[in-house]
């Protein structure tokens, strides 16, 4: 309330001052009702206006973090660009009779400046490139981040997740990994939890960003792009997502799905585990291990290394052991990939395909 008087006083004052100069020199020196007219304008914008300029301030530059860096630098650049042609004109334009030579190099810089920006962030990336070894320092920095490929978000579930620590040392991930400062807040929320389990979690979380930033090649930035008028982080990371043009990594299958429906390329770490998963085919030969029982009488289970359960028919009796088996039929389920396979030596029976009758009963259902 305070600031909001002072701010009122100020704007009275200077734009009152303002406009008894104005006043003064319309009236050509003499203070007349002009001048009074003129003060009394300038004092209502005073105490209209300037309290607006703290709120306009805070919204410009909550736009202006929104902005990528690099489309800073492309814009800065291509305005560069611009001026210099415009500085090339200036000459032939300035010749003009009367005002127009006074007015028209003006106008035609402002307009290359702003067209050269405007087609530096819209192509940029692919101009760019075309210039080679004779770009100055900043537009080389655009084409090196051109060439480590696009950013990617991480979400929350896909860095506790942790199999992304994993990913990156493969050499599959193209770009770089961009972290919302949203996404570490919720990370330390979630370490700082009271409850046991969700503590671990947050911990195993910023464990994993820490092995990503030692131990992988792939660039680890964090942003500081916010949307406070969105209070999910959900929601703040397919805006972010949607404003940089670039995809998100998570485990999390409703944000999956929203973020489809927005028009936000999404990459599943589940469903690129699903889909790297060893292809097993009918007739070929395993050595598995047998720890649990099946569903149908005399069925037993094992898992292969990358987690697929596998279900042997008249498995039972070899529970916790070494079994030489071979893959009788392969099921593909929303859930994943279900092998059935028989011992190597015995004869097949009909449970695999009770049991796969019932499994595509219960899907259909």
């Amino acid at each position: 309330m305070v600031r909001q008087l002072v701010l009122r006083f100020l704007g009275i004052v200077i734009l009152g001052f303002g406009g008894w100069r104005l006043g003064l020199r319309l009236e050509g020196g003499e203070f007349g009702s002009l001048t009074w007219g003129s003060i009394l304008v300038g004092a209502l914008l005073g105490l209209a206006v300037v309290p607006l300029v703290p709120r306009a301030l805070k919204g410009f530059q909550s736009r202006i973090r929104q902005i990528p860096a690099h489309s800073f630098i492309a814009a800065t650049v291509g305005s560069v660009v611009g001026l210099v042609m415009a500085a090339l004109l200036v000459p032939a334009l300035s010749s003009l009779p009367g005002r127009t030579g006074d007015l028209l190099p003006i106008a035609v810089g402002l307009v290359l400046a702003f067209l050269g920006a405007a087609i530096m962030v819209m192509r940029g990336q692919e101009i760019i490139p075309l210039l080679g070894p004779y770009l100055p320092s900043a537009e080389a920095a655009i084409r090196r981040g051109a060439s480590r490929g696009e950013p990617i978000l991480l979400d929350t579930s896909a860095i506790i997740d942790g199999r992304i620590a994993d990913i990156t040392q493969t050499g599959f991930i193209p770009g770089s990994f961009l972290i919302p400062r949203f996404i570490l807040d919720e990370l330390r929320h979630i370490a700082d939890s009271a409850d046991p389990m969700r503590r671990t979690r947050g911990r195993r979380g910023l464990e994993m960003l820490n092995k990503i930033q030692k131990e992988s090649d792939v660039p680890l930035e964090v942003t500081e792009v916010d949307f406070e008028d969105t209070p999910e982080v959900d929601a703040k990371l397919i805006k972010l997502a949607k404003t940089l043009r670039c995809p998100i990594i998570t485990t999390d299958f409703n944000l999956n799905r929203v973020a489809e429906l927005q028009g936000v390329p999404v990459l599943n770490i589940n469903e690129l585990a699903n889909a790297v998963k060893s292809v097993v085919l009918p007739g070929e030969e395993l050595n598995l291990r047998i720890v649990q029982e099946g569903k149908e009488s005399g069925q037993g289970v094992g898992f292969l290394d990358d987690g697929t359960i596998v279900v042997v028919e008249g498995g039972k009796r070899y529970l916790h052991t070494q079994l030489d088996i071979v893959v009788t039929r392969v099921l593909q389920t929303v859930a994943g990939r279900m092998i059935f396979a028989q011992p190597k030596s015995g004869a097949g029976s009909e449970s695999g395909t009770k049991y796969e009758a019932k499994n595509s009963g219960s899907r259909g259902r």
